[in-house]
């Protein structure tokens, strides 16, 4: 944990210097990369070349406060990643995540919220490719959790294709109130883009789809399976209950 904590250190000191975002981006990129294996971490991903080559908005579950550091580590440095507020606040940590343009999202106020929903949607009609844990939240019960629409509507908003990420083996190496990292094996598998769909309700059936291969993916059980029923699969159950 030494050399993480060094890492770390040396990461924010060059997050307070280097004058432009994409060098910094660049910097905890590679430091990220460095960082797993000294964690005893052995990361091998599948699906790269699904990522598109112009912007789009990433999806992952979320298992683990090793999460961040994966998909800093495994997709290009141009990502920037939608957080909840509340990291914003943590010594050096929220500092570092600020400089390296991340998003912060209110959890809880309603105003706040409404807020800083705006604001990514507008981050997302600018073009700029985002990473999301839609799930907003991790905690000792295995299984993918209820996603939030806020990923989808803003790949509809900016006119971005959905790309599904399932990360394997997190929830393991470091379950959540966990103080230690358990070396061991992480798997990273990029799924195929969704793109926008035409429809009135394009956000809701991206959520649908993405949820759907996430969950065909992952070892861990569904804890939330209507939402990842096909939209044709709800739309029967709905007239069965008229």
């Amino acid at each position: 944990m030494a050399a993480f904590s060094l890492m770390f250190v040396v990461a924010t000191i060059l997050a307070l210097v280097v004058p432009r975002l994409d060098w910094r981006r660049r910097i905890t990129h590679r430091l990220a990369t460095l960082a797993l294996p000294v964690f005893g971490l052995r990361v091998t991903v599948t699906g790269l070349a699904n990522l598109p080559p112009t912007n789009c908005i990433v999806v992952a579950n979320h298992a683990s406060y090793l999460d961040g550091i994966i998909m800093k580590a495994v997709l290009p440095p141009r990502f920037s990643f939608v957080i909840k507020r509340e990291a914003a606040s943590l010594p050096l940590a929220g500092f570092l995540l600020k400089r390296i343009g991340s998003q912060f999202v209110d959890r809880h106020s309603e105003g706040g919220r409404r807020r800083d929903a705006l604001r990514v949607l507008r981050v997302a009609e600018a073009g700029r490719a985002l990473v999301f844990f839609p799930e907003g939240t991790f905690d000792a019960v295995p299984g993918l959790k209820r996603f939030h629409v806020g990923a989808f509507a803003a790949a509809v908003r900016g006119e971005m294709p959905v790309v599904p990420v399932v990360i394997l083996g997190a929830r393991r190496a470091m379950p959540g109130g966990a103080m230690l990292v358990r070396p061991g094996r992480i798997r990273v598998e990029i799924l195929e883009p969704i793109a926008v769909p035409v429809s009135v309700h394009a956000a809701d059936e991206m959520r649908t789809e993405a949820r759907r291969r996430m969950v065909a993916r992952l070892d861990e059980p569904d804890l939330a399976p209507a939402l990842s029923a096909s939209p044709d699969a709800k739309r029967s159950r709905a007239a069965q209950l008229t």
